[in-house]
């Protein structure tokens, strides 16, 4: 699909992350991991502004009471957006002092599921956790250099795990009590696109996955039987999250990065590390508020 991309945020991130659109409050929230930047973006004024964390910063998701939930680099924390504030909740447990936060999603129940991943993007040291109740607990695939998403359906009833240095997109089903089912293969994304990294996944209100690729110049859009639908080109190389976004929830909205790439790719790529947009046909879904207790 050829769409319309237009930067809407010029932030210069070195490692833009978490996309996700507060529903609430109508804006788009992403971080800069590297740079410890928790951003905002108001589509109707333009308005945007970041805050700073207290160690790199994976992924915000909104809670109750106002506040976001937000996953450091060594657990997880609140952050009250009036005041400024960031607060620690609590840690991940047994995670290795090398690991951090690297994305994170929340079910339709408020339960929020998130991975952890090696800093040096080498030892298989990352998994995958769900956080329900104040308590954080195992819960996916375990031995990931680089875990992305996860991503939950609408109906939510499949979980969507990403390992990125492994090409390839897992799936679960989410039972009703919580609990997953086994997990089994989606996407083998190698196949498709044997350069690139699937990186943030994201669920449309048709129940596909749109995911970003690093180093793929694109996104790609996979039905719920694993079959690629489409993909849209995009004016830089390093695709890091997308979510929906807007009155219709059909604004896609997608965060980038600058790592990784040369002074030379940067000055092609004027757009690396800024917070873009494109129309997309199908809607997306608001996601549910994470449910801190």
């Amino acid at each position: 699909m050829n769409a319309d991309v237009r930067e809407v945020l010029h932030t210069e991130c070195t490692l833009g992350e978490g996309a996700f659109w507060d529903a609430t409050r109508k804006i788009v929230w992403f971080v800069d991991i590297k740079q410890h930047h928790v951003w905002h973006y108001d589509p109707a004024t333009g308005s945007n502004a970041h805050a700073v964390a207290p160690d790199q910063v994976g992924w915000v998701l909104p809670a109750e009471n106002g506040l976001l939930l937000c996953g450091l680099k060594e657990g997880l924390w609140t952050f009250d957006p009036e005041h400024q504030t960031f607060k620690r909740l609590r840690d991940v447990p047994g995670e290795p002092a090398s690991n951090r936060n690297n994305d994170a999603c929340t079910d339709t129940r408020g339960r929020v599921w998130l991975g952890t991943m090696d800093d040096g993007e080498k030892a298989q040291t990352g998994r995958f956790y769900v956080f329900d109740k104040g308590a954080v607990t195992p819960a996916g695939p375990d031995h990931v250099s680089i875990t992305n998403g996860p991503a939950v359906s609408p109906d939510g009833k499949t979980i969507y795990f990403t390992d990125t240095l492994g090409q390839k997109i897992l799936a679960a089903e989410i039972r009703d009590d919580g609990s997953l089912g086994p997990v089994r293969p989606f996407v083998d994304s190698k196949a498709h696109f044997p350069a690139a990294y699937p990186d943030g996944p994201v669920c449309d209100a048709e129940g596909f996955v749109w995911t970003g690729l690093y180093a793929g110049d694109r996104i790609a859009r996979f039905a719920p039987d694993g079959r690629l639908d489409m993909t849209v080109p995009m004016p830089t190389s390093n695709l890091t999250k997308l979510c929906f976004g807007g009155t219709d929830m059909k604004t896609v909205y997608v965060t980038s990065a600058r790592a990784g790439l040369s002074v030379e790719k940067l000055a092609a790529q004027p757009l690396a590390g800024s917070l873009l947009a494109f129309e997309s046909p199908v809607a997306g879904f608001a996601a549910t508020r994470v449910k801190l207790s």
